[in-house]
Parts: C-alpha cells; structure tokens; sequence
C-alpha cells in the first residue's frame, strides 16, 4: 500500500493505542484535532465503519473548504450538490468539478457517504448546531 502525506490540508489521521488497537479521527493541516469530526468519529471507535467514515467525511470537509461553506450552514441542497459531484444523479448545477482524476463512487460508497453525511449533520444538532439540517435529514 502506497501512503501519501496531505500536506497543507485536512487529513485522515490513525491513532496507535496502547492496548495495540487503532481509531481514526480527522487533523487540520498543522496537526489540530478536527473536534466536531473527532466528535462524530468516536461514535464508531471499534468499528469497521470509523476509518471509512474518516475518509469519506474529511473529503467532504475539503469540499466545504473549497466551496467556502462552514459545515454549520450547510444547506439539503449543498449536500445534494456535494453528493453530485461525487457522483449521485442529481438534476442541478453542479459547480465546478470535485475529485478531479478521481473516479464517482459506485453505489454502494454513494450509500455509504450519504449514510455518513447524515449522521454527522444529525449528530452535529444534537449539540444544536444547524438544527434546520436536520429536519430535513
């Protein structure tokens, strides 16, 4: 397996834990810990799902960066678009491409980062930030 350093950018990071088990969890570009992303992650240490998850939402948290969005103003439609421009059949305006070089998702990683979308927002209003998101989730 070949490993690249993000540099300069939102990243995946594993974590070494003393009993020899691993998490996953998202760091800003000068190694911070992501806390709303860290936050959600935990929910699912000791699962398969953890580093999925991480990589699936720290792409959409560069997305928000590039598309100057705050993950608490997100919006059904910004998701829809996101979702869109990974792949999802959408019927709107898409914006300029995401994931340049990069192949769509296929169904089942379209299911699974919707899944994974949703339960971030959702989990994200459960601390009361952007509630109206969640209605709608």
């Amino acid at each position: 397996m070949v490993r690249h350093v993000v540099v300069g950018d939102l990243r995946v990071q594993q974590i070494e834990r003393k009993d020899g088990r691993q998490s996953w969890t998202i760091v800003w570009p000068e190694g911070t810990l992501h806390t709303e992303a860290d936050r959600f992650l935990r929910r699912h240490d000791d699962s398969g799902t953890q580093r999925t998850y991480a990589y699936l939402l720290v792409d959409h948290l560069r997305w928000l960066e590039r598309e100057c969005l705050a993950f608490d103003a997100v919006q059904l439609r910004d998701l829809e678009r996101y979702m869109g421009m990974v792949g999802a059949e959408v019927r709107m305006p898409l914006g300029e491409p995401w994931r340049v070089g990069k192949r769509p998702y296929g169904r089942s990683a379209l299911s699974t980062a919707a899944a994974c979308l949703k339960g971030f927002y959702l989990h994200q209003s459960s601390f009361g930030v952007n509630g109206e998101l969640a209605v709608v989730c």
